[in-house]
């Protein structure tokens, strides 16, 4: 793989996190064969975050699949402060996550799954709860979506065609 510093220094320093790494295995007609799946994490820290599945024969090459794909999916989050402006309920299939805001000092209250999602968008006081299944794939994208149908106050607003004051209160 070819070195390029001048693109090395222009790149945003990322988080990485590898949520989940699976061994899977095949029978076949001359024994068993092994391959690994890694559920991946990336953000900035500033409110953009991308999730992604890479699957390979060894594990460095499926970590650097899901590294690679969760960069082509990385979306921006609406944050307030270091939290959420409000309450959300995520849902993607079986997997159901409850994301509450919490007052500065709090921590990140959460599990494996959405910690390492928090912690890459750079959320530093939250409450999260998984209410139903606790299978890493669907958690984190439950997660994903959940964090995705933030609203902030200026957003609501335009949508009422009121100002933000009036909004807020």
């Amino acid at each position: 793989m070819a070195y390029n510093k001048s693109n090395e220094i222009n790149a945003p320093e990322l988080i990485e996190k590898v949520v989940y790494l699976n061994r899977v295995s095949k029978t076949v007609k001359g024994g068993r064969v092994m391959k690994f799946s890694a559920l991946v994490v990336v953000g900035d820290g500033k409110g953009t975050v991308g999730y992604g599945l890479g699957k390979a024969a060894e594990v460095s090459e499926a970590i650097l699949k899901g590294i690679a794909d969760a960069k082509k999916n990385m979306v921006t989050i609406t944050l307030a402060g270091s939290t959420i402006p409000h309450d959300v309920i995520g849902i993607f299939g079986a997997g159901s996550v409850m994301l509450k805001p919490a007052p500065e000092g709090t921590g990140v209250i959460a599990g494996g799954a959405v910690r390492a999602v928090m912690e890459a968008v750079g959320i530093h006081n939250i409450c999260a709860k998984c209410l139903r299944s606790n299978n890493p794939q669907n958690v984190v994208k439950a997660t994903m979506q959940g964090l995705m149908s933030l609203r902030g106050p200026e957003q609501v607003a335009a949508v009422r065609g009121k100002s933000v004051e009036e909004i807020v209160g």
